[in-house]
C-alpha cells in the first residue's frame, strides 16, 4: 500500500467563532478553505492526484471541537480505477466533540470496472454533537458494471454504537439481486446522526434506534438519486445548522 500521512482538518470554537486550527494536505487530498461565515467555515476536499489506483491508501482525519461548526464539500468525485489485481483503500475518521456540528456533502464515489476498493467511514460523536452526511456510491462509469466495493460505516455516540453498516458489493451476482441493488448502479444515502427528526417521517426515511435517521435511494444515474434525496437533505440540514 502507498500509505502516507493522512490529510487532517481541525476546527475549534474560540471567542464565539469557529477557527480553522489545522489543514494538513496529503498525497491524495489538499483541504482548502472556501470561506463561509465567521461562525460557519466551509472547507473543500481537493484531489491532489488521480485516485484511487491499486495500492493507494487514502486517509482523512477530521476533528471538530466543542461547539464548533464545519461544512465539508467536494468539488469533484473520487474514482477508483482498474486495480489490475491490486486493491485500494479509502478511510475517513471523524471526531465531533460536545455540541459540535458537521455537514458533509460528499461527491460521488465511482468504482470503475476492474477496481477493487475498501471504503470505511468511522464517526465518533460526543454529547450534543450532530452530523449530516451524504454519500453516493456509483458502480462503474458510463456503460460499465463497476468493480468490487466493500463499504463500511461505524458511527458511535458517547462510546455506544449508533449506526453500523457493512455493505459488501464485491460479488457482481449477489449485488444485482433484488434484495441488494437489483438493476441499479447508484446508491445514495443521507445519514443524520445525533438528532432525532420530528414525526412523521417521509417515505424511505428510517429512524435509527438512537438519535438519527437515514434515507437511501437507488437509481441508474447519480443526478436522479441526488434529486430524490434533496428534500430530505434540506430538512435535515436545518436540524443540524439551527
Amino acid at each position: 500500500m502507498n500509505r502516507l500521512d493522512p490529510a487532517r482538518i481541525t476546527v475549534e470554537r474560540v471567542g464565539g467563532r469557529t477557527r480553522v486550527r489545522r489543514l494538513h494536505a496529503s498525497r491524495y487530498l489538499r483541504p482548502r478553505v472556501l470561506g463561509g461565515s465567521a461562525d460557519r467555515p466551509r472547507i473543500a476536499l481537493v484531489a491532489a492526484c488521480a485516485s484511487l489506483l491499486a495500492g493507494d491508501d487514502l486517509r482523512l482525519e477530521v476533528e471538530v471541537g466543542p461547539g464548533a461548526y464545519l461544512e465539508l464539500v467536494e468539488p469533484s468525485g473520487t474514482v477508483a480505477y482498474d486495480a489490475r489485481g491490486g486493491r485500494a483503500c479509502w478511510t475517513a475518521s471523524v471526531r465531533l466533540a460536545a455540541d459540535a456540528r458537521l455537514v458533509w456533502d460528499a461527491a460521488p464515489f465511482v468504482v470503475a470496472h476492474g477496481a477493487d476498493v475498501h471504503r470505511h467511514t468511522g464517526i465518533e460523536l460526543a454529547t450534543g454533537a450532530s452530523m449530516l452526511l451524504r454519500e453516493t456510491l456509483a458502480l462503474g462509469r458510463s456503460n460499465e458494471r463497476g468493480g468490487a466495493l466493500r463499504s463500511t460505516l461505524r458511527a458511535g455516540l458517547d462510546g455506544r454504537p449508533l449506526q453500523v453498516e457493512d455493505l459488501d458489493l464485491t460479488d457482481p451476482v449477489l449485488r444485482s439481486s433484488p434484495g441488494v441493488l437489483g438493476t441499479a448502479r447508484i446508491l445514495a444515502t443521507a445519514t443524520l446522526l445525533g438528532v432525532t427528526p420530528e414525526d412523521p417521517l417521509e417515505p424511505r426515511e428510517t429512524r435509527l434506534s438512537g438519535p438519527g435517521a437515514l434515507r437511501r435511494e437507488l437509481a441508474d444515474h447519480a443526478h436522479l438519486a441526488t434529486s430524490a434525496l434533496a428534500p430530505t437533505w434540506t430538512r435535515w440540514r436545518d436540524l443540524v445548522e439551527n
